[in-house]
């Protein structure tokens, strides 16, 4: 049995940790808050985006626009979103997770792989990754990202799509579902178009007849803006998933400190109960010898 000194030791370790812990909770709920807020009141207009690029993929125009043009996947490339800081739960494996089934099925088609990282975790795992292409790594952009933090990665992508570096974009994220339940999703973001069988169970509210100042001009832009939508709400998401799971973890984890200080102290109170008692019996002896 540890002697109560040891004991008490590994009691007040516990209740410094629990203290961390509790903080961390209250910052992450404090956050969560604030990013649930955001991703949902976007939402809308992330899927009435969604609405406009199935209506343009129905235009005859299209086929012929840049990002639009569907070829061949020999390329791909990856937008990955994680955090900079641990202590999230599961919230970073399971995006990585989803990355490395999507690299090794590149790896088994024979397509190449190029990857940008927005957080410090993602980076960190693609950089041991064989034979992949890390094209740019960025920090997570904070509570409050904004379009100018997203800008750089939308140009990079358009760019090398343009110039057919590479064939496809995937932007894997963290779906923020509700308190309890985020799920790591994988979103094509180029080529810009929406498939037959999506569009069809999409609803849209305006039919698109006149273009100014041109059919091309106007495709053009409206892409890069919607796309520029899809990675805006993928990193609402993100945020809000990731607050949620970290302020879970911390729960859990002063849960958990609050049984071991409960655990050690019935523990450090056996000990003390059996060292009084030796005490005591020890005592008790010494006066018997004395009065013999």
């Amino acid at each position: 049995m540890p002697n109560t000194i040891a004991l008490r030791q590994r009691i007040t370790s516990v209740k410094n940790t629990r203290q961390i812990t509790k903080a961390q909770e209250l910052v992450s709920a404090s956050k969560m808050r604030r990013a649930q807020e955001q991703a949902k009141q976007s939402r809308d207009y992330r899927q009435t985006a969604y609405a406009i690029l199935a209506r343009l993929s129905s235009i005859k125009e299209v086929e012929s626009q840049p990002l639009f043009e569907k070829r061949p996947i020999k390329s791909r490339l990856y937008i990955v979103i994680t955090s900079n800081t641990g202590l999230a739960g599961a919230y970073n494996s399971n995006v990585l997770k989803l990355l490395t089934q999507s690299l090794k099925v590149d790896r088994d088609s024979g397509v190449a792989s190029h990857i940008i990282t927005i957080g410090k975790k993602a980076a960190q795992y693609t950089r041991h990754l064989e034979h992949i292409d890390l094209l740019a790594v960025y920090p997570a952009f904070g509570n409050q990202p904004t379009a100018n933090d997203i800008r750089p990665i939308l140009n990079t992508v358009i760019e090398k799509y343009r110039d057919k570096a590479v064939d496809s974009v995937e932007l894997i994220y963290t779906q923020f579902v509700s308190n309890l339940v985020q799920k790591a999703e994988q979103l094509s973001i180029l080529p810009a178009r929406v498939d037959e069988n999506t569009a069809k169970v999409i609803k849209y509210k305006y039919s698109f007849t006149n273009f100014e100042p041109s059919v091309e001009a106007v495709i053009d832009d409206a892409a890069t803006r919607l796309i520029e939508v899809q990675i805006w709400q993928s990193l609402l998401e993100s945020l809000a998933s990731e607050h949620s799971m970290r302020m879970l973890a911390m729960k859990n984890a002063t849960d958990n400190a609050n049984d071991l200080i409960a655990d050690y102290t019935l523990e450090f109170n056996t000990a003390r109960q059996a060292n009084i008692t030796q005490e005591l019996a020890e005592i008790s002896g010494g006066v018997a010898a004395l009065t013999e």
